[in-house]
């Protein structure tokens, strides 16, 4: 009796904290999906696309992501546990198909805090041109210099010791960052409305077809981040049929803060200016605002403030995910340990902490890669997650739903449809498709890795079993 009482009280000790309100739910998932991105990329998307092509590509793939957050929604009011993808999976589809949907969304988690860590630096950058100093070698014709390294690893470390000591502390700064990015976005939006021309936007489409395709392929791995959500299901504390329609919310918010920033931009500079622009929403602020130097510092601070805040939800989703696979003996039971008084899977934590720390080593040539690779691993997912929707639907029709999506079949199958329509994007032969050797080499070395973390947990847990 003892014995048991024992194994309880221990059982109870490693339960996370429900300490995550409304606010910091939306926080974390909006601030993870608008990132860095729209800062230097929103020239790109429309130079490859046109200000149209840009702006239906994201309609698109926020489509896509709705559909799919549906599905998402639904699940994780049945099974609000840590792991989201793994649970989900794994009671529809098997132990087998759970490990391959869970390792698939940890490199696109993994991907993004890596990015963001070469990201910073290169935005400081900006700030302060003069910075980098201390070459120490070259990969794929890029240089890397000490102090652009420093600047990248000293954010990591802090942001690890901040997830280490507690998911509150995370989301109250998380509050603050997207709270920052949301108010610095709207003045832009609202300046290039007033200020800026439609005389700017001289091309609505660009390479037809290829062009729209092209910018469509980028966007699932913009739109990573609703995710995070059911990963720190355990954490919340909120009516689970809340929490889905805080994902779907989050989903729908993000996709048009990308529309509305494509044409803020295309407003505020004409072709050439987008062209010659490095970051040209903070040339947009520029412009719109008389030219005004501070505006587009104060943009680019912003643009710091959505990297903070991404990286910082990607590290909880990140680490929530590997413990839970730990947890279940997919992976060395060391990452499932959880912090005796911070309730935070520590080891999870270190790991991630440790491959971002020494992600700007790397360059960004390797970094643009391994987001691609990334962007493929977490539509294998995403699809995944929506079979798992259509199966659960078929095997437990009876379980309760605290929230139940209207017309789920027809939701269901849109998902897979429309996940595979972006899968085959990335294959070879289409415009978008992914590099060969280098993305498609990280796609390989993780499913390597994946087959020998695999293999190694089923040995390992059946020989202790016996």
């Amino acid at each position: 009796m003892q014995k048991i009482i024992k194994q309880k009280k221990k059982k109870e000790k490693s339960k996370f904290k429900r300490v995550l309100s409304r606010r910091d739910v939306l926080a974390m998932s909006f601030g993870a999906m608008i990132g860095w991105s729209w800062i230097v990329m929103a020239g790109e998307w429309i130079q490859i696309a046109g200000t149209i092509g840009a702006m239906i590509a994201f309609v698109i793939g926020g489509l896509m992501v709705t559909f799919v957050g549906l599905t998402y929604a639904e699940l994780t009011a049945i099974m609000p546990k840590a792991g989201g993808e793994m649970v989900f999976s794994k009671r529809a589809l098997g132990r087998n198909i759970s490990f391959t949907c869970t390792w698939a969304i940890i490199l696109g988690y993994i991907s993004v805090v890596a990015f963001e860590a070469v990201a910073l630096p290169t935005v400081v950058e900006y700030l302060f041109p003069n910075y980098v100093t201390g070459f120490m070698y070259s990969i794929a014709g890029y240089d890397i210099h000490l102090t652009w390294v420093l600047v990248g690893m000293i954010s990591s470390i802090v942001m690890t010791i901040i997830n280490y000591i507690g998911v509150k502390p995370a989301a109250f700064m998380q509050t603050i960052l997207t709270f920052l990015v949301v108010a610095v976005g709207f003045v832009f939006i609202s300046g290039s409305f007033v200020m800026g021309s439609l005389d700017n936007v001289e091309t609505l489409f660009s390479d037809g077809t290829k062009g729209l395709l092209s910018v469509t392929v980028m966007t699932p791995f913009l739109f990573v981040g609703f995710d995070v959500i059911p990963q720190m299901a355990e954490e919340i504390k909120m009516p689970f049929g809340k929490i889905a329609k805080i994902l779907i919310m989050s989903i729908v918010i993000a996709t048009l803060w990308y529309i509305l920033i494509i044409f803020g931009v295309s407003l505020a500079l004409d072709d050439a200016s987008i062209s010659s622009s490095t970051l040209p929403t903070a040339d947009g602020a520029k412009a719109v605002f008389f030219n005004s130097g501070i505006a587009s510092k104060i943009m680019v601070l912003a643009g710091i403030a959505g990297i903070i805040s991404s990286w910082n939800s990607f590290y909880i989703g990140g680490s929530r995910a590997i413990y839970a696979m730990a947890e279940e003996k997919m992976l060395p039971n060391f990452l499932a340990k959880l912090h005796p008084k911070y309730k935070t899977p520590t080891n999870a934590i270190l790991l991630i902490g440790i491959l971002s720390t020494l992600a700007p080593l790397l360059g960004r040539k390797m970094l643009n890669w391994l987001m691609n690779a990334g962007g493929l691993t977490v539509v294998i997912a995403y699809m995944t997650v929506a079979i798992s929707f259509l199966v659960l639907r078929k095997k437990e029709p009876n379980i309760s739903r605290p929230y139940k999506v209207k017309y789920g079949k027809f939701v269901g199958v849109a998902a897979i449809i429309l996940s595979l329509f972006l899968l085959v994007l990335y294959l070879p032969g289409s415009s978008a498709a992914l590099i060969w050797p280098y993305e498609w080499g990280i796609i390989l070395i993780w499913i390597a890795l994946g087959i020998i973390f695999y293999l190694w947990a089923k040995k390992t847990y059946s020989t202790k079993r016996k």
